[in-house]
This record gives C-alpha cells, sequence and structure tokens, in this order.
C-alpha cells in the first residue's frame, strides 16, 4: 500500500447522486489526502431540461439533457475536490413505472455481467481499500440505483480486492427528522396515505443497525454547493430550501452500512477508513 494512495471508489447512479448520500465523505477524505474516485453509472437525460421541463413534455431532449448534467457533475466534482471521475454513460431508466425503464439501452435494461465487467475494470485499475453504493433497494427503490448496487457487487466478485464496502443508509430517527422538515419547508406537503407511510417506514435502518457514523459537518459547506452545482435539477433537491446552516445541522451526519470488511475493525466505526491506517 505504501506505493499508492489510500482510495475511496463511490458508485453512484446519476449525476447529483454523489453529493446528496456522499458528499461530505469525498470532500473530508479528499482534504485528508486519500484519493477519490467517483463512478457515475447513467448519463443524467431523465433529469429535467431547462426551464423545468419534464421528461416526456414537449421540448425535452435527453441528449441535451445529459450534456448539461455532465458540465454540472464536472462542477460538483471540482467542489468536492474528487481525483477521479469515471462515467459509464448508460442511458439513465427514469423513475419506477417510466417508460424508459424499458428503453434499450437504459441502465436498467443492461444485463448486469456486463455493467459489472466494466466496473470491475475499473476496480482493477484504481484498487479501492473502500467502496461505497446503495443497498439491494437502491436505498428508495429507484432501478438505476438497485442496478448500481447489482453491478458495484458483481465487479468486486470479478475481482481479487477485497475493500471495505458499505451502502447508504439513514438511521430512522433522521427519517423522522426529514419527515418534519419537509413539513416544514414545504407548505402543500400532504399526508402519505397508509401505504406511502409504510414505504416510507422502510427507508433506512433502526438507528442500533448503522455500523458507521462519519462526521462531515465541517466539509457540509461543500457538500451544499456541490449539490448547488445541479442548478437544472435544482427543483427536486429539496435540501437547498433549508439554506446552509441549516442544511449543516441536518446532513453533517453521513451512516452507512458495512457488508464486507477484511479489517475486523470494531463498529459501531466513525471512519470508512479504520482498519486502514
Amino acid at each position: 500500500m505504501a506505493d499508492r494512495p489510500l482510495t475511496l471508489m463511490a458508485v453512484h447512479a446519476h449525476p447529483d447522486d454523489e453529493a446528496t448520500g456522499t458528499g461530505g465523505v469525498l470532500a473530508r477524505y479528499a482534504a485528508e489526502g486519500i484519493r477519490t474516485v467517483l463512478v457515475t453509472c447513467t448519463d443524467g437525460g431523465c433529469g429535467d431540461g431547462p426551464g423545468g421541463i419534464k421528461p416526456g413534455d414537449p421540448g425535452h431532449d435527453p441528449a441535451a439533457v445529459a450534456a448539461m448534467r455532465r458540465q454540472e457533475l464536472e462542477a460538483s466534482c471540482d467542489v468536492l475536490k474528487i481525483s477521479d471521475l469515471e462515467m459509464l454513460d448508460y442511458a439513465d431508466s427514469g423513475m419506477t413505472g417510466w417508460p424508459s425503464n424499458d428503453a434499450p439501452g437504459s441502465f436498467w435494461q443492461t444485463p448486469v455481467e456486463k455493467g459489472a465487467a466494466r466496473l470491475a475494470e475499473l476496480m482493477r485499475h484504481y484498487r479501492p481499500d473502500v467502496v461505497v453504493t446503495y443497498d439491494e433497494n437502491g436505498f428508495y427503490g429507484h432501478p438505476d440505483h438497485i442496478q448500481a448496487n447489482r453491478i458495484t457487487m458483481a465487479a468486486l466478485e470479478m475481482t481479487d480486492l477485497t475493500p471495505k464496502v458499505y451502502w447508504t443508509t439513514m438511521p430512522h430517527s433522521m427519517m423522522k427528522r426529514f419527515g418534519e422538515t419537509v413539513r416544514e419547508f414545504s407548505d402543500d406537503v400532504q399526508e402519505p396515505d397508509p401505504a406511502e407511510a409504510a414505504a416510507l417506514a422502510e427507508i433506512g435502518l433502526p438507528d442500533d443497525e448503522i455500523t458507521t457514523w462519519v462526521d462531515t459537518t465541517a466539509f457540509s459547506g461543500q457538500k451544499f454547493d456541490a449539490l448547488a452545482a445541479h442548478a437544472s435539477q435544482g427543483e427536486n433537491i429539496f435540501f437547498l430550501k433549508m439554506g446552509k446552516e441549516r442544511f449543516s445541522d441536518f446532513m453533517g451526519m453521513e451512516t452507512y452500512v458495512r457488508v464486507k470488511d477484511a479489517t475486523g475493525a470494531a463498529v459501531p466505526e466513525n471512519d470508512l477508513f479504520a482498519g486502514l491506517r
């Protein structure tokens, strides 16, 4: 390990996901001299177009949206001081149930082994000590997030690497705070129906099942600015409504569940690199 830097690889589905879930650790570990590698799996073409034009509406051009979001992603990487950006450039599959889920060439339609082989090649090149992605449900069921989990876990099986592997998550206590904050900052939020409420309650994990609590409060400003770099999607990024001070209070702790480890580091832990330095 002496001849190469410690390396964190985050595998995300879309441009802006890197900031929402892992912006704090990416900024923190970059500041500590760790190489940070971001793999973004899709082009983000199902995002909003200029003026908030929605996918499927007249004037929405997925290719133009993807090009715009690539520039925003590069700006976010500059803010977070990410060392290396790799884009797999699969077509954005859109939200669950959208016609784009079934489009040929979409990430959701890509065979897992094909995507995994490409990611495994990147893993062999960068040889990450820590890999972060979503859980098996993509945190909240988004098809591209689920696919990112699948190709990440399959790619690891294709290599001889033994990094610590983490899935992003949120403790139930924080999810409760999130719901309260949404109601505070939104005038038109309606109470979810029982089925939706039950689904929301399943997101994240009980607090005592969280293995890793990383304090990134000192880097919350960078995380906020990285989210703001994705200006075209600002309508969909609730956290920007908070302002930096409230954002820092709410988003200063990033939480993960450790699913693979060869270091024997005790849990709960407060450092993704515990046992590695």
